[in-house]
């Protein structure tokens, strides 16, 4: 897997309705796909989110190669998962498969399948999210959506803030780190060859030149923050406000309404 194909943090500019949608918006209704995701239960249920999520995915225009790249990363994380699920569900009728101590029902079959396409689309959603949303507008939405927390004191501003930066410094530090990689790679360093162990080992030089990057990064951002008289919380004001529009109150009627058809579907078994 390259480092290229963690695409988490990017943002892909456009002018599709997903873009120019309230990023409130988009935040929360991310969260009520995600709630939708856990109160699907069957065949018909999966099948509505993964229509709804194709659909979010061509509105967009964001290519699907982008996002299958995106997935690469937590390949082996949706491996694991499904067959933890597919050798550990129980079973009341015959196994379909028994060896040694893994026993395979039907059971099981359908809950790893259910497993790994909750995963891929719960992920995608989220990659749908920062693909289509600035770093900028993911801190003022979510300042706005956290700010009845100020009344016990929660620093708002700092925290979405903080998560912004976090965020929008992936694709930055996953370049430094593959240009770290080909530096020692072109002195002689080899980080392909060996067991897992050998290759963990190999992968310790990385981790002294990439923290004094990041350090140096987060040095010179707090400096030019400082520069700029930044200062953040009250009084600050925003060169564009948010407001919502008729497409973003029906995009949060569409939501609810996913949310709602979803678990009245799912509670009744399908």
């Amino acid at each position: 897997m390259a480092l290229k194909d963690i695409t988490l943090g990017q943002y892909f500019p456009g002018t599709t309705i997903i873009h120019r949608l309230d990023p409130r918006v988009k935040i929360i209704g991310t969260i009520a796909y995600i709630v939708a995701l856990f109160l699907a239960k069957w065949l018909v249920t999966y099948a509505i989110m993964l229509v709804v999520l194709a659909a979010l995915i061509a509105i967009s225009k964001i290519g699907v190669k982008s996002i299958l790249r995106g997935m690469k990363p937590i390949l082996i994380i949706v491996i694991i998962t499904g067959l933890l699920n597919l050798f550990y569900t129980p079973g009341q009728g015959e196994p379909l498969v028994s060896f040694w101590v893994f026993t395979i029902y039907p059971e099981g079959v359908w809950a790893a399948c259910a497993m790994v396409l909750r995963i891929a689309m719960l992920i995608t959603c989220t990659f749908l999210l920062t693909y289509t949303t600035s770093p900028i507008q993911l801190t003022d939405a979510l300042e706005r959506l956290m700010n009845p927390l100020k009344v016990i004191k929660v620093p708002v501003h700092e925290l979405s803030m903080m998560m912004s930066i976090a965020l929008r410094f992936i694709p930055t530090l996953i370049e430094e780190t593959d240009k770290i990689m080909s530096a020692q790679k072109a002195r002689g360093a080899d980080f392909d060859s060996g067991n897992l162990i050998q290759k963990a080992k190999a992968l310790v030089p990385l981790l002294v030149p990439l923290f004094i990057s990041a350090f140096r990064r987060a040095d010179e951002l707090a400096v030019a923050m400082e520069c700029r008289c930044y200062h953040g919380g009250e009084g600050r004001t925003r060169m564009r406000q948010l407001k919502l529009k008729g497409t973003d109150i029906a995009a949060l009627i569409l939501a609810v309404v996913l949310c709602v058809v979803i678990g009245v579907l799912g509670r009744y078994g399908f």
